[in-house]
């Protein structure tokens, strides 16, 4: 049986194939939503955020390769796995649902134990991603995730997007009315050169950005035939000062205290920096050891750095 919890919105403009689907569905536990037309499916999926989406491949109207692109070009439905439905077996069909962004297919008449396989990989697949990307969120990491085949922007953390449209402003303007999800074109063309080096000796190069005194990096963390991962990192003092108050679980000042002394300054330079005694730097110092779990400077600037690169 299915967690109750798991939700399957079924698309298909014929009735009776969506109260067969529904019945089998609904008996193994799930919590099943359904569309009879890809406009409905559109709507539905985008206020209930169903885990899955079986899609039924030839409607009238908006058919279900359209819905599938459709939903795939909404930021908050793309990450939604669709698995088409459909009686064509000519090879082109399935192509068809692939490109549009399928992620499997079955064909009719549909067998409720095949969907049932089908749904519990699809569904395992999808709550992993989501749980990489919420640990991500909370951490305070930057992350984006690219299809490697066209380099479209798949999944993002919220910082990540913030990242995006101050240091590519122009594009974030467009972007803010595109229909289909785009990388900056200084993205793109990184992509592309890294991705002619994959494989070879050399190491993929990373990208750098400025913006007024900060600077952007973006480099490839992981690679795979489904996805590629880039992390994005600011280096400015504000910036790395929010990620070790993030990570450590610090006060604002305590942060600041943390940043300059990793970066070499003795307590009364960081006094200075900050407009306070050197007294009272040692008391936030204190403070910091103590959350840290270490005992000195060394130690703490140690930790700092197994933790992030500045």
């Amino acid at each position: 049986m299915s967690s109750p919890n798991h939700t399957v919105l079924i698309v298909d403009d014929v009735p009776e194939n969506l109260a067969y689907l529904h019945d089998a569905l609904d008996e193994s536990g799930y919590q099943v939503f359904v569309a009879n037309s890809g406009e409905m499916a559109l709507q539905v999926a985008h206020l209930m955020q169903p885990q899955v989406i079986l899609m039924d491949a030839m409607m009238p109207g908006l058919d279900g390769f359209g819905t599938c692109r459709r939903i795939k070009a909404a930021p908050e439905t793309q990450h939604i796995p669709v698995i088409f439905m459909t009686g064509l077996t000519e090879i082109e069909h399935v192509t068809m649902a692939f490109d549009a962004g399928g992620v499997d297919y079955v064909t009719k008449p549909v067998r409720p134990a095949e969907v049932l396989a089908r749904l519990r990989t699809h569904i395992q697949n999808a709550t992993k991603m989501q749980q990489a990307t919420s640990a991500l969120d909370a951490f305070g990491q930057a992350t984006i995730a690219i299809l490697p085949d066209d380099k479209r922007l798949v999944w993002q953390t919220p910082l990540a997007k913030q990242y995006l449209q101050t240091y590519f402003a122009e594009w974030a303007a467009k972007e803010a009315n595109a229909i289909t999800p785009s990388l900056p074109p200084m993205i793109y063309q990184w992509l592309e050169s890294c991705m002619q080096q994959q494989g070879g000796e050399q190491t993929m190069p990373g990208l750098n950005v400025s913006h007024g005194n900060a600077r952007l990096s973006l480099t490839v963390a992981s690679t795979s035939e489904e996805q590629w991962v880039v992390v994005l990192r600011e280096h400015s003092d504000e910036a790395q000062i929010e990620v070790l108050g993030k990570l450590f679980q610090l006060t604002k000042r305590e942060s600041e205290v943390l940043y300059w002394i990793v970066k070499g300054k003795t307590n009364k330079d960081v006094g200075e920096i900050l407009g306070t005694s050197p007294r009272t730097i040692n008391k936030h110092l204190e403070h910091v050891f103590q959350k840290l779990g270490v005992e000195t400077r060394t130690a703490a600037a140690s930790l700092v750095a197994s933790k992030i690169k500045f």
